[in-house]
C-alpha cells in the first residue's frame, strides 16, 4: 500500500496488475476500507487486463481524517432538508467532494481515464464522478446503489437499524457482533453469505487497521446532505452496467432499476440470492457480467 496526494488530501491506495493496462478504479461503500475488496474480484479483473486501483475514501482507513469537523446529526440534516434549509452547506463535505477525490486520484496515478465501479455509497460517488468529471470516466459500474431519487422505496426499518447501530462499548468483539447481525439482516441468502466467523474476523481486522467513528459520521452526513442527482443521469453518455442483488434490503433492487432507466443505454443485472455484501461466492457471478462488459466497451490498451 502507498499514499499519494490528490485533491488536497493524502489517499491510501493499492494497485494490482500492469501499469500498461487500462485503469479500473474500485470505490468502496459507507465506512468501508480498501481491505474489504475480495481478492478474487481483484484477481479476476487483473486477469481480464485491468490495472486495478483500490483506496480508502476520505475519513476512513488510512486516508486523511477530517478531524475537528463535527457534522450535524442525521436527524437535524433530514429535518433541515425538509424545512428547505441549505444543509449541503452545513456538513464538512459532500459526496461531490468524494467524487472529486476519485477523479484526482485517477489523474495523480497517471491515467487519463478509468473504468469506475463503486458499491453502495461508492456507487453514488461513481455516478457523481461521471457527472462532474466525465473526462475521467471510460465506463461506469454502479453496484448495489441508488440514483438518489427521494421517491424510491426506502430500506427496511431492520436494515436501517442494523446499518446505524452503535455498540454500547466500542470493543472489537462488539463491533464484530454488530457486523454479523447486520449481515444477517441485509446480506445475501444464507446459501451464499460469508460465514459468520469470517465476518467477525474481517470486522476485527478492519477495526485494528483503523477505527474512525467520527469519520463514519461525517460520511453519513455527506450521503444525507448531498444534493440529489437523479435528474442529471439522463445527460450521461458513458457505457454503464448496473449490478444489484435481489435480496438487498438496505438499497432495494428498485433503486438499481431506476439508475438503469435513467442512464441512456444502461444495462442492468439483478443477481439471485445476492444481498448488500461482497460474498466470495458471488464474485464469479459478478465477474461473468463485468468482464464481458469491459471487453465490449473499452478499447484494448486504453489508458
Amino acid at each position: 500500500m502507498a499514499k499519494i496526494q490528490a485533491n488536497g488530501i493524502d489517499i491510501e491506495y493499492e494497485e494490482f496488475g500492469s501499469k500498461d493496462d487500462p485503469m479500473m478504479l474500485l470505490v468502496m461503500g459507507f465506512s468501508g476500507q480498501l481491505t474489504g475488496w475480495p481478492e478474487s474480484l481483484i484477481r479476476g479483473l487483473t486477469d481480464a487486463g485491468r490495472r486495478v486501483v483500490i483506496f480508502d475514501n476520505r475519513d476512513i482507513g488510512l486516508t486523511t481524517e477530517l478531524e475537528g469537523h463535527t457534522p450535524p446529526t442525521p436527524r437535524d440534516i433530514v429535518k433541515g432538508i425538509a424545512a428547505g434549509e441549505p444543509m449541503h452547506e452545513k456538513v464538512p463535505y459532500l459526496l461531490n467532494d468524494m467524487a472529486a477525490d476519485a477523479a484526482a486520484l485517477i489523474e495523480a496515478l497517471g491515467a487519463e481515464q478509468a473504468d469506475v465501479m463503486g458499491i453502495s455509497m461508492g456507487g453514488m460517488i461513481v455516478q457523481l464522478l461521471a457527472l462532474n468529471h466525465p473526462e475521467r470516466v471510460r465506463t461506469l459500474i454502479p453496484v448495489m446503489t441508488t440514483s438518489g431519487d427521494p421517491s424510491l422505496p426506502p430500506a427496511t426499518p431492520e436494515a436501517t437499524a442494523a446499518l446505524t447501530a452503535v455498540p454500547e462499548e466500542r470493543t472489537p468483539d462488539a463491533i464484530a457482533d454488530l457486523a454479523v447481525k447486520g449481515r444477517a439482516v441485509y446480506g445475501s441468502h444464507p446459501d451464499i453469505r460469508t460465514p459468520d466467523d469470517e465476518i467477525r474476523a474481517n470486522a476485527i481486522a478492519a477495526m485494528q487497521r483503523s477505527d474512525r467513528p467520527m469519520g463514519t459520521a461525517r460520511q453519513y452526513a455527506a450521503i444525507l446532505a448531498q444534493p440529489r442527482w437523479h435528474e442529471r443521469l439522463a445527460t450521461l453518455d458513458v457505457p454503464t452496467l448496473v449490478l444489484h442483488g435481489e435480496m438487498d434490503t438496505l438499497i432495494l433492487p428498485a433503486a438499481g432499476e431506476d439508475i438503469a432507466r435513467r442512464i441512456p443505454g444502461a444495462k442492468i443485472e439483478i443477481i439471485e440470492k445476492w444481498g448488500h455484501d461482497l460474498s466470495e461466492t458471488v464474485m464469479p457471478v459478478l465477474l461473468n457480467r463485468i468482464v464481458p462488459f469491459l471487453g465490449q466497451t473499452s478499447p484494448a490498451g486504453a489508458n
